[in-house]
């Protein structure tokens, strides 16, 4: 199910949460949504799920207009929001059974037990909620947002708070449900983003600042600028490096160690030459990787 979101503004007052928004969404894919806390993330999302209307613009669910008024569109959407409300005094399967209801979903039983064994809560279903770990109360979030079959798929900030062995889980079960269904995805951790989104918006202040694949976000700023890792076997002033042809900075990390930021495509010929002209000893010169928290930074400055 394709996702459409043109023009989309929120304002609280005076204060401008959400400034023209606009992407696409295509069926069957992850879209990641980054930002600083404060950007709009969630006030997105819940304008997408239709719990929230935007002040302008429009949202197109595979082609029908979101509002928060026609309850025929959240048929098509699941919505796990970022505090995962449960009602902790029930049973998992008795809470299942009080959604299910909700949506009036046929074959209840039947739709409960898939549900159960997709999220993995076969050994906690005789338990209540509010006994549970924070992963498995994230797994009863995405069974319930599951329950009626949504081609739309909303998570914000699904594996906040879950131990590593959880986020692993977690992402392989989200990495499942693509197949079929269309996701949106809010999270503030980078490596999510990079094993399980197929593109990443990035927001700040209310506007767009990047749309592209993870690895084009990675890119981004990297264009623009390298750094490349030095270290010698002696004692080197941050001048002598600060004086090179392509430096733009040099970062002193150590005695003998710096971080050197160029815009040429590659000085480490030119640093090794420099070396040997000054006789020194080199005993490591490398170029670091951009990476998607380092690009993200720059975005959002």
């Amino acid at each position: 199910m394709s996702v459409l979101v043109e023009d989309v503004s929120k304002s609280y007052g005076s204060q401008l949460a959400l400034d023209k928004i606009s992407f696409s969404v295509e069926s069957g894919s992850i879209m990641g949504i980054l930002g600083p806390n404060g950007a709009g993330k969630s006030t997105l999302l819940k304008i997408i799920s239709g719990y929230l209307r935007s002040t302008s613009g429009s949202v197109k669910v595979n082609d029908l207009e979101v509002d928060p008024e026609n309850p025929e569109i959240k048929k098509f959407i699941g919505y796990l929001p970022e505090n995962n409300p449960l009602y902790t005094d029930l049973y998992v399967r008795e809470y299942l059974s009080l959604v299910a209801g909700f949506y009036k979903i046929p074959n209840r039983k039947s739709r409960i037990n898939e549900m159960i064994e997709m999220t993995g809560l076969e050994s906690e279903v005789f338990k209540k909620i509010g006994t549970l770990s924070k992963g498995y109360r994230q797994r009863v979030g995405l069974a319930q947002a599951l329950l009626h079959d949504p081609a739309l798929l909303i998570l914000d900030e699904p594996t906040s708070g879950l131990d590593p062995a959880q986020l692993v889980e977690i992402r392989q079960l989200i990495r499942n449900i693509s197949s079929k269904k269309t996701v949106l995805l809010s999270t503030h951790i980078m490596q999510e983003v990079e094993a399980v989104c197929d593109r990443v918006l990035i927001l700040n202040q209310g506007k767009v600042v990047a749309l592209e694949t993870p690895e084009k976000i990675k890119k981004l700023t990297y264009q623009k600028t390298r750094k490349i890792l030095v270290e010698y076997g002696e004692a080197v002033p941050v001048r002598l490096l600060d004086t090179m042809k392509g430096v733009i900075k040099t970062e002193q990390l150590g005695t003998n160690k710096f971080l050197v930021f160029t815009s040429d495509d590659d000085l480490r010929p030119a640093l090794f030459k420099h070396a040997v002209k000054n006789n020194l000893t080199l005993l490591t010169l490398h170029e670091q990787e951009s990476t998607m928290e380092g690009s993200f930074l720059e975005l959002v400055k």
